[in-house]
C-alpha cells in the first residue's frame, strides 16, 4: 500500500494488518534538526489522532499522534541514538512505530501523497 498522510504530517504504510508510521519529510523540514524523539511503549494501545510520542528539535517539541487506532508493535530503537534519522530519511529509515491496526476503514480519511503535497502548499 502506498503512504498516507495525516493534516498533522504524519505518514503511515500498511502491509498486512500492520502500518509503519513515522513524520513526513516536510515535518520533518519544518522542525530543524532533531535532537530527541520520544517513542511509545510496545503493547500501547492508541486511538486514532490520540498522541502517542513527541519528537524535539533545536527549534521546538512537537506531538506526534496515531493516524489509527491500534496497538504499536514494534519501535525504532535506533532513534534513540541517533535521533537524527529523523531527518536524514524521514520517511524510510526514520520511522517511528509499527502499530497493528484495530480499524482498517479509518485509512480511507486519510491523504494519498498528491493530496498531501497539495496541503503542504496551501491548495487543500
Amino acid at each position: 500500500m502506498a503512504k498516507k498522510y495525516t493534516k498533522e504530517h504524519e505518514w503511515i504504510e500498511v502491509a498486512g494488518t500492520v502500518g509503519t508510521v513515522g513524520i513526513s519529510d516536510y515535518a520533518q523540514e519544518q522542525l530543524g534538526d532533531v535532537v530527541f524523539v520520544e517513542l511509545p511503549k510496545v503493547g500501547a494501545t492508541v486511538a486514532k489522532n490520540g498522541q502517542i510520542a513527541v519528537v524535539e528539535s533545536v527549534k521546538a517539541a512537537s506531538e506526534i499522534y496515531a493516524p489509527v487506532s491500534g496497538t504499536v508493535a514494534a519501535v525504532n530503537e535506533a532513534l534513540a541514538k541517533e535521533p537524527a534519522l529523523v531527518n536524514q530519511s524521514a520517511e524510510d529509515k526514520g520511522w517511528f512505530f509499527k502499530i497493528a491496526l484495530s480499524d482498517p476503514g479509518e485509512l480511507a480519511g486519510l491523504m494519498d501523497a498528491a493530496a498531501y503535497k497539495k496541503f503542504t502548499e496551501g491548495k487543500a
